[in-house]
């Protein structure tokens, strides 16, 4: 285990991306002592504390035309796009079972990045006992308007990346003075502010929550500037950062296979390429 901050960023089902990076570092028998998982990044760092290879592979694209999995209907039935009971109950304790006791004895500490609505601010909450904590990962994957608040203690909570979707600065505050981290974006990438369309949407629906509003308004702000710190911290050999080279095809609800397929096998190759790099950059930190 290398002593360093580990930053998973979120993307929707464009995560599989990520999927396909920490494939390799577990093939490589790679883990790093303080993780960071945002939404669809919070969901695959369970099957890494797990080090169960290929689960996420296979829950990211073998339910794909399962109406109980994501679907219209439901969000129409159940208030959630991705089904809950599907997602974190059938498939972790029932089709794809998870290892709760791999993942309870992992060495290193791992959090899931979910956003307060009430306050607006981002909470980091702790992966350990997943029957317990796995509300912590729905929380950080309920995508607004798409998904009901998580109820967590006397809180709700949605989405991680509404607050904060690349938590270098959080990982930093930890004393993680190197950090790995994994975007889903490609290089280049630009966020634009939301639509006017989408905000007023936000606007009425959390009309009780007026933070929601505020953070989605200027979203686009504060990543594209977490993006410019991100890069200084690369810069001065304090980040490495994995993440596309180019535009992928894939959306953030995405149901054809053969793309998510693709992207997976793009964030292994990836990584698998840049894995002499990585090392050097981990350099005495050592495992």
């Amino acid at each position: 285990m290398v002593d360093c901050g580990l930053v998973l960023e979120g993307g929707g089902m464009k995560g599989i991306y990520t999927a396909g990076v920490l494939e390799y570092f577990m093939e490589r028998d790679l883990y790093f002592k303080n993780c960071y998982g945002v939404s669809a990044g919070a969901c695959h760092l369970c099957n890494y504390i797990s080090k169960q290879k290929k689960r996420s592979y296979h829950v990211g694209l073998d339910y794909l035309n399962d109406r109980d999995y994501c679907s219209a209907r439901s969000l129409l039935t159940t208030g959630d796009l991705f089904n809950v009971d599907m997602c974190y109950d059938t498939i972790p304790n029932k089709l794809i079972p998870y290892d709760y006791k791999t993942a309870a004895g992992y060495e290193g500490n791992a959090y899931a990045v979910v956003t307060n609505i009430r306050t607006g601010e981002a909470a980091y909450m702790p992966l350990r006992e997943m029957h317990r904590d796995i509300i912590a990962v729905r929380a950080s994957a309920s995508l607004p308007l798409v998904s009901r608040n998580v109820r967590i203690g006397s809180e709700d909570y949605l989405d991680g990346g509404i607050a904060d979707a690349i938590p270098i600065r959080r990982s930093i505050a930890d004393g993680n003075v190197r950090n790995v981290v994994i975007l889903t974006k490609e290089t280049g990438y630009v966020r634009k502010q939301a639509s006017l369309a989408m905000r007023n949407m936000i606007k009425l629906r959390y009309a009780k929550f007026p933070k929601v509003y505020e953070l989605v308004s200027d979203r686009h702000v504060r990543y594209n500037e977490t993006l410019r710190f991100l890069e200084g911290e690369e810069q001065a050999g304090r980040a490495f950062v994995i993440r596309p080279q180019v535009v992928n095809e894939v959306g953030r609800i995405e149901k054809d296979r053969r793309k998510l397929e693709a992207l997976y096998q793009l964030g292994y190759h990836d990584a698998k390429k840049c894995y002499g790099q990585l090392e050097a950059f981990l350099g005495s930190a050592g495992k």
